[in-house]
């Protein structure tokens, strides 16, 4: 069976779905919340090419101002270049034709606005740089049609260097380091999400600017080649860059992902980058899943055929985490360490209410936001 791009990319997002930490007040009520990595979508209709209402209904009541959304090829057949294209044109298209609910992001200002004036801001971002061909210009054309989060692979290699599949020894090539200089004259952001280890460690080297790894998980806790070492989330944030925890089911060694493995993969973050450079990037939309069992079904279909082409992400045997049983022993999440300063208890699947944990977080790390990398951002179009 085929499953398109857009499908596989929607069943995964819903998948990383967690639900909402519920309570009698909105936490981010005045917040301007940026997801570093999620989109529009609806997993009840994957195949949609459209975006509809229920979907911008939902963006808007999840509370966030702006999102780096995936477009453009990531894995396939189709051509890299003229997909990429074709996807820039359509998404363009969506926007203008819901002016009243969505704005493009070119730069900070433009976050600001869709804050203002309610609306959604659309971040373009790529998760693979395989259209580029062998002509790091394109690099360019991309930004200038307003792409500005360039990830460099997806977990397969590419002519950049090697993805999270991919021999960890496989650094950035001589063509990828051309790409990142490319990214960095244009004042966009150079992304490791699913990149192996070498490569994000030669990039954030090379790159002139702050990098990101702007959807991943902490491998000190789980140690799986999706999830991101110590030394490669420290360097990110010695460099400037920014690192975003996800909601996907790699962040615990049975495949079942809960409230309180989230909060321990951001608490561990936290504690190797420090506050100014950890956030959350959900690889999830907004829309729930309105039927269950025909979503399993669909999503068993995805990864089978992300297996069959060779890049579903390294896991344990017995098809998507997601779909699978808990066992009944599973291993908990290594405790995290406290917050400097000691404030807080441990983290941990055992241990007090996520919820609490999670809002005491963002009262403590993440109730004042930092522009000062985004204020890089062009003013204006390259």
């Amino acid at each position: 069976m085929t499953i398109s791009r857009r499908t596989a990319l929607t069943l995964a997002a819903a998948a990383a779905a967690a639900p909402a930490v519920a309570g009698a007040k909105d936490p981010i009520a005045g917040w301007t919340v940026v997801n570093a990595l999620g989109g529009l979508g609806d997993p009840n209709h994957p195949e949609a090419t459209a975006v509809s209402a229920r979907m911008l209904a939902d963006a808007h009541a999840s509370g966030q101002t702006a999102v780096n959304i995936t477009l453009g090829y990531v894995f396939g057949e189709d051509d890299p270049y003229k997909m990429t294209l074709k996807d820039i044109a359509e998404n363009d298209a969506d926007i203008a034709a819901h002016s009243g609910d969505l704005i493009k992001v070119l730069s900070v200002a433009d976050i600001a606005r869709a804050k203002a004036e309610k609306k959604i801001g659309l971040i373009y971002g790529f998760q693979n740089c395989a259209m580029m061909g062998d002509d790091a210009s394109r690099v360019d054309q991309f930004a200038k049609a307003g792409v500005r989060v360039f990830q460099l692979t997806y977990n397969n290699l590419n002519q950049l260097g090697g993805g999270s599949m991919a021999p960890e020894t496989l650094g950035l090539t001589p063509f990828g380091r051309e790409v990142v200089d490319r990214i960095n004259a244009n004042r966009c952001m150079v992304d490791l999400s699913h990149s192996g280890r070498q490569i994000c460690l030669d990039a954030a080297r090379a790159s002139s600017r702050p990098i990101s790894i702007n959807h991943t998980g902490c491998r000190a806790l789980t140690d799986l080649p999706r999830n991101k070492t110590d030394e490669e989330l420290k360097l990110v944030a010695d460099k400037g860059g920014f690192v975003g925890i996800y909601f996907m089911p790699f962040l615990n060694l049975s495949g079942r992902a809960t409230a309180a493995d989230v909060v321990a993969h951001i608490e561990h973050a936290l504690n190797i980058c420090g506050e100014d450079h950890v956030g959350i990037g959900t690889d999830g939309g907004t829309t729930q899943i309105d039927d269950l069992e025909a979503y399993k079904a669909a999503l068993t279909k995805e990864h089978e055929s992300r297996v069959k082409a060779g890049i579903s992400a390294p896991r344990r045997a017995g098809g998507h985490p997601s779909l699978r049983r808990r066992p009944a022993r599973a291993r908990s999440v290594p405790q995290a360490r406290p917050p400097a300063g000691g404030a807080g208890a441990q983290a941990g699947p055992d241990r007090e209410d996520p919820g609490r944990r999670l809002r005491a977080l963002c009262a403590r790390h993440l109730g004042r936001l930092n522009f000062r990398e985004a204020r890089r951002w062009p003013k204006q179009r390259p």
